[in-house]
């Protein structure tokens, strides 16, 4: 086994948990952005566990049990080295868009049948991956509560939730994290709940950091994008061009920088604060990488303000996600 680099780790929330500023978003090791091979998901995980990554972001809606499964065995014999962090609440409903449960017994079966999965007996940092609107999220978070005095879960989180939300349920149970989409192209709903949590004292993980690739540069034309991307309106060809051009400038800040777009771009969004982490997702080793070596990137004040400005807040064309995915994030 390699030796562990250590990298800059950051703490979110106050109640001790802290964890590599890049971390590993897990998602696409479970088919989301085309097939991808177990065995190499395995390898991932541990060489990212090498690299000295120790925060992992799964969910029990990933592949409908396939990423936890997948994340446990990888595990196996380091769980010690590494912060867990998966997420009920998504429910699939074959034909339609996916549900949404935060109903007080829902929240303490999805519970069980993630750690079972996973092969752990505690979960790091459990979320309510999107809000139920039909629940006071008071019982979530309630319930949520009761799974850390159980001893099942360490920490609590929430993602996608809107200020007002994160308040009253930081009032039930302290969260330690937030969870939203956060990068250079889309900000405008992260930077307004970090309005919050940085009062409160709240960890923000930033998901989606590379604007689902795009930030990376290796989509260059229309024709790069595919599989689950081509339904994004980001990535629509009404939207492509503007997109483009804005990835543009930063593909020029990054080449007078001597480093990547990617490392740029999460230099930038690490920059913006101590409680800000990033959970790049990559099916890649090099990639892997690549992204961790954005630690070693280092922008001046002014470097971030004129990376801002080269893509000001709202420049995007086309919302997060498509109409039915928009109806369920910052509620």
């Amino acid at each position: 086994m390699a030796s562990r680099q250590k990298l800059e780790h950051r703490a979110l929330g106050k109640g001790g948990l802290a964890v590599s500023a890049i971390g590993l978003g897990c998602m696409s090791l479970s088919g989301v952005y085309g097939a991808a091979d177990d065995a190499a998901s395995e390898d991932l995980i541990r060489h990212a566990i090498d690299q000295g990554v120790d925060h992992f972001d799964s969910s029990d809606m990933y592949g409908w049990g396939h990423n936890e499964q997948l994340l446990g065995r990888a595990l196996k014999g380091r769980r010690d080295q590494v912060v867990v962090a998966t997420k009920f609440g998504q429910t699939q409903r074959p034909g339609q868009s996916n549900g949404v449960n935060g109903h007080p017994d829902y929240v303490l079966q999805a519970c069980d049948a993630s750690l079972k999965r996973l092969g752990i007996d505690v979960i790091d940092l459990y979320y309510q991956h999107r809000v139920d609107p039909d629940v006071p999220v008071e019982e979530t978070v309630g319930a949520m509560a009761q799974l850390v005095k159980q001893g099942k879960v360490r920490f609590l989180g929430l993602s996608e939730a809107a200020p007002d939300r994160i308040r009253r349920a930081h009032a039930v149970h302290p969260i330690a994290a937030v969870q939203t989409e956060y990068s250079l192209l889309y900000r405008e709903e992260a930077e307004a709940t970090r309005k919050l949590t940085t009062e409160l004292g709240i960890g923000f993980v930033a998901y989606s950091p590379l604007g689902r690739g795009f930030l990376t540069g290796a989509i260059k034309t229309f024709a790069d994008v595919d599989g689950r991307r081509s339904a994004h309106p980001r990535f629509q060809e009404q939207n492509f061009d503007r997109n483009r051009a804005l990835v543009a400038k930063i593909e020029e800040i990054a080449a007078e920088k001597g480093c990547t777009p990617s490392q740029v771009t999460l230099a930038w969004l690490l920059a913006q604060g101590p409680d800000v982490v990033a959970i790049p997702g990559t099916r890649y080793p090099a990639r892997l990488d690549e992204n961790v070596g954005a630690l070693a990137v280092k922008l001046a004040a002014a470097d971030v303000a004129r990376i801002s400005a080269a893509v000001p807040a709202g420049a995007a064309a086309g919302t997060r996600y498509p109409a039915g995915g928009m109806a369920g994030v910052f509620i």
